[in-house]
């Protein structure tokens, strides 16, 4: 006979302990049939399935208590009654409600579907069942993320409300509160450096000009910890071995608006290195790998220069086919003299090959997209270099937000590994209307569409409309990165492009050209390319009154109408370590171009430019830019072909298209020989020394047009000044203010410059 003790230790053992059950008294039956009442959604089966006895079998207190058990652990009722009605089994539910619908009131920080998508996979979404125990880890995950966002005075409260046919709403009202900032950050223990100097190490820091952008003046548990390991390794770069972090206090002020750090540490002595040597088994010349060690003995102790060495040695050896070879420096430490030596225990493992490259998470691009930028083969040696070298030539195509790589052994197999490239991959199709401000342009509007990874085969399309105050283009471009297995790229571009100059510094006169043509390019070396095109263009030029008589003699000469074509051909060097922010390398680029037809000339370019790492932070850069063109088969260089300089993209300081020979109306008319330079400090924003999207760069920028018979280098035009980039979240920004050295008279002169734009 079921009782009702049982049935209370039967609850007991279920996680809804607090829900009723109860079970009419009988004596152990065959049971006839089986009846459930009460069900409104889910399926008779289900409950069916979770009885211990079916219909024939006998029926008794155990099996009854093991279906309560088993039905109220399914998580779908909220009561469960075991009755029996002459043999058969009547089984009665109260089911849970459902969900009907989650909404939000209050929220600012947070986007609903954010709040939405996080519930969802804690289990609470609209139309499932309704758990109070799961809301209620939801309302104090909530306010988690409010924590973590620095709104320790958020409150969260949840509203359940009953509904029709068994539902629920539910209502989750947020009092954000303001957020509570860091008001101060105290290095207590620091004899060896200022305050001031350990906090440039931290991304934490009081509240400055760009915090409301940078969020770095609110506090995180885990920008506190890497904050931490970069003070750290600041003090064992500088020597200090034996550096500790005694303690960390994180207070809060009773209005939970103000955050206070404080970090006790302890600096020890700074140590010097006594030595350092190598043993183990090398495999490559000693001498080879000694060339990699940093550390030298009488160096101050630099933790980030020892991991550099064991590291350079380690990737050396797997250049040779060792990919789990292991350098370990082992200290030894003289704490009389303030004195280490290392013994670097070279351990290279077993040489392997490479069995298999797999290829994951491109659900969209093509499997042979990434497989043709890899250096590593299948069935060769495994090779360090060449690995790293792929994962680079994937993250250069730009179809991927991110790249990792990684070994595996492979199973029963010790000289075999599998390598996986991991991608994710990233939208490479769009659709933009864009709104540009210039110094030079004045207001831009562009609209294009563009597939950069056209249906997962990395090809390029795009069309675009840009309207300026001076440009207006309207372009279609095509291009195959692979045209051939060897690298070699094919596309095409078609235009059409108008100027008016007469909004600009120079002599007023009008195009109105249109063209095209297909272009190839070869890689020689993996830094090395050439490129070669063939281009076809007409052009109506239209002169003015008060154009310059130049202009005006060369329409009456060759007329208003010109149809030409051109070849162009270019070589590429660039070994910078980044398209975006490159902080070393170097990028060197020759160009030519040759015309024939109704305008006969050439042009030259050579651009120069080098990038030297200062310290993580900080790098110099040189440019210059080069360029020498003249007409051909007795026929003069159009004028509208000349160079010019001056303005953001040259001389800055100076108004843009200004520099140069003048016209007797004092504009300029550009010329056939330029000469542009800079050196840029390049650093970062102060107060933002963490932020990788804000750039300052101190400049000195130099350069000229010159017209034939002009002495190239002569006269140059000098300016200094502060550039800033900014990739903000409404588009990338270029602004500098300069001062011009040597001002001449009738120089045009434009101190602030900029170019801004977004696409939305």
């Amino acid at each position: 006979m079921i009782r009702r003790g049982g049935i209370v230790a039967a609850l007991a053992a279920c996680v809804l302990a607090a829900a009723s059950a109860w079970a009419q008294s009988f004596a152990p039956f065959t049971v006839r049939d089986i009846r459930v009442e009460g069900l409104q959604r889910t399926e008779p089966g289900t409950v069916f399935s979770y009885l211990p006895v079916k219909v024939g079998e006998t029926m008794n207190e155990e099996k009854a208590q093991a279906a309560l058990r088993a039905l109220f652990a399914t998580g779908f009722f909220q009561d469960v009654r075991l009755e029996v009605d002459r043999d058969v089994l009547v089984v009665i539910v109260q089911e849970r409600p459902a969900i009907a619908q989650i909404d939000f009131t209050g929220l600012r920080e947070f986007e609903p579907d954010q709040l939405r998508k996080a519930l969802r996979e804690l289990g609470l979404a609209d139309g499932r069942i309704f758990d109070r125990s799961l809301l209620d880890t939801a309302e104090q995950e909530i306010k988690r993320q409010y924590l973590s966002r620095g709104l320790y005075a958020a409150e969260v409260q949840t509203t359940v409300t009953p509904l029709e046919r068994n539902r629920v709403g539910i209502s989750i009202a947020v009092t954000e509160g303001e957020t509570a900032k860091i008001r101060g950050i105290n290095i207590v223990g620091a004899r060896a450096f200022t305050e001031k100097e350990l906090l440039r190490e931290f991304t934490l820091r009081t509240p400055g000009i760009l915090t409301w952008y940078t969020k770095h003046d609110r506090y995180s548990r885990e920008k506190l910890s890497t904050d931490l390991e970069a003070l750290r390794s600041f003090y064992q770069d500088r020597g200090y071995l034996d550096f500790s972090i005694d303690s960390t206090q994180v207070s809060i002020t009773p209005d939970r608006q103000d955050i206070y750090i404080t970090v006790n540490i302890s600096e020890g002595e700074k140590y010097t290195v006594s030595g350092v040597e190598l043993s183990g088994q090398m495999l490559v010349p000693r001498e080879e790998l000694e060339k990699l060690i940093q550390l030298k003995p009488g160096d101050v102790f630099s933790r980030r220069k020892l991991a550099a060495s064991t590291k350079a040695i380690t990737d050396r050896l797997g250049n040779e086919g060792y990919a789990f070879a292991n350098a370990n420096a082992v200290p030894e430490t003289d704490k009389e003299n303030h004195t280490v030596s290392f013994n670097i225990v070279v351990d290279p493992g077993r040489r392997v090959y490479v069995r298999r490259i797999n290829v994951l998470g491109n659900s969209k691009t093509r499997d042979e997209v990434v497989r043709r930028e890899m250096r590593q083969l299948e069935g060769a040696y495994y090779d360090a270099s060449k690995i790293q070298l792929s994962k680079r030539r994937i993250d250069r195509t730009q179809y991927f937000n991110d790249v990792t790589v990684d070994t595996q052994p492979v199973e029963g197999s010790a000289d075999q590994v599998d390598v996986n490239y991991t991608v994710k991959e990233k939208p490479t199709g769009a659709f933009a209307i864009g709104a540009g401000i210039s110094s030079v342009e004045k207001l831009v509007l562009t609209t294009s569409i563009s597939q950069s990874n056209a249906f997962g085969t990395g090809k390029f399309v795009s069309a675009a409309i840009s309207s300026g105050s001076i440009n207006k283009v309207y372009s279609l471009s095509y291009l195959d990165p692979y045209f051939t297995v060897d690298g070699v790229s094919q596309g095409f571009d078609v235009y059409r492009r108008k100027t008016d100059a007469t909004s600009l510094a120079v002599g007023p006169y009008a195009t109105d050209s249109y063209g095209g043509g297909v272009k190839f390019g070869y890689p020689i070396s993996e830094t090395v390319g050439v490129n070669v095109g063939l281009n076809v263009e007409s052009v109506s030029l239209n002169v003015f009154d008060t154009s310059p008589l130049q202009y005006i003699n060369f329409v009456n000469q060759f007329g208003s109408h010109y149809s030409y074509g051109s070849l162009n051909g270019g070589w590429t060097r660039d070994t910078r370590d980044s398209f975006l922010r490159p902080t070393s390398g170097s990028l060197s680029r020759i160009g030519a171009e040759f015309a024939q037809g109704d305008l006969q000339y050439y042009r030259l370019g050579y651009q120069q430019q080098n990038l030297w790492p200062l310290t993580r932070e900080y790098a110099f850069s040189v440019r210059g830019d080069f360029g020498y063109a003249g007409g051909l088969g007795g026929r003069p260089l159009p004028f509208f072909k000349n160079y010019y300089a001056g303005g953001p993209d040259s001389v800055r300081g100076y108004t843009a298209f200004s520099l140069g020979p003048r016209d007797q109306n004092g504009n300029a008319i550009g010329g056939n020989k330029k000469v542009t330079g800079s050196a840029e400090f390049l650093m970062p924003f102060p107060g933002a020394e963490k932020e990788p999207s804000l750039r300052l760069a101190a400049f000195l920028d130099a350069g000229q047009v010159y017209g034939s018979g002009d002495r190239v280098f002569s006269d140059l035009r000098y300016s200094t000044g502060l550039g800033l980039s900014w990739t903000s979240p409404f588009g990338p920004l270029r602004l500098s203010f300069a001062f011009p050295l040597n001002r001449k008279e009738g120089d045009n002169v434009q101190r602030l410059q900029f170019t801004f734009g977004t696409v939305f």
